[in-house]
């Protein structure tokens, strides 16, 4: 095996379902999670466990003090909204979006990416079933993309170009889950919740929570979190 990408990895169902695509495809992986003051610490267990199970390459957890900056129910003192409906929950940007965050999270792969002198990066953003980031659409998957190659040394002298694969993009949170499930993903070893237990139980109520469990309902079968 000599193709080699870096996957960021959340511990969350899209990153773990991207995870495995990027495995079937033969890649090397090197994991990437980042520690960033999150309220939901717990999904970098979840990243733990997942990475061992697909047994990456190496897996790499990046102390961020995203809390520094705030504005976002996830790294601030803000509620996360609960008990909205996938109409609310698509309306709006919503409390729960960290500004830039991954813009950040692709600078940091990108920075891996040069040193370990390889041209594939992987990430699980999905511009239809999400919660309304706008660092989840496809263009900004396609600018990044543009500006990693202007931002490189390898990409200005022409010996590389760097892709981001953005597999999940165009699928539904269903159609995720039924090409994960092929993939043989173990689901139970994943944290989709916004604001969960101490424990890790999922609170159910967030908008994460919400679109998972659309997700597996539409799909025809049962989330292995839930009872």
């Amino acid at each position: 095996m000599d193709k080699k990408a870096i996957v960021l990895l959340s511990g969350g169902l899209d990153s773990t379902t991207v995870l495995a695509i990027a495995k079937s495809m033969n890649y090397q992986v090197y994991a990437l999670s980042f520690d960033y003051g999150q309220r939901h610490r717990v999904e970098l267990e979840a990243a733990a466990r997942v990475a061992d199970a697909q047994s990456v390459s190496e897996h790499r957890v990046i102390n961020l003090d995203m809390r520094a900056l705030g504005g976002s129910a996830l790294t601030a003192d803000i509620d996360v909204p609960k008990n909205r409906s996938i109409d609310e929950n698509a309306s709006e940007i919503p409390v729960t979006y960290v500004p830039a965050r991954n813009t950040v999270f692709l600078a940091y792969a990108l920075a891996w990416a040069e040193t370990l002198k390889l041209t594939d990066i992987f990430i699980g953003v999905n511009a239809l079933d999400y919660s309304g980031y706008p660092d989840c659409r496809p263009e900004f998957i396609e600018a990044f993309e543009k500006m990693a190659n202007l931002a490189t040394k390898e990409g200005v002298e022409g010996k590389v170009k760097l892709k981001i694969h953005a597999p999940l993009i165009n699928l539904s949170k269903a159609e995720i889950i039924i090409q994960g499930l092929e993939l043989g993903v173990n689901y139970r070893q994943t944290s989709s919740c916004y604001d969960p237990s101490d424990s890790g139980i999922p609170c159910e109520a967030c908008d994460s929570c919400i679109l998972r469990a659309k997700g597996f309902k539409d799909a025809g079968t049962q989330d292995p979190l839930i009872n």
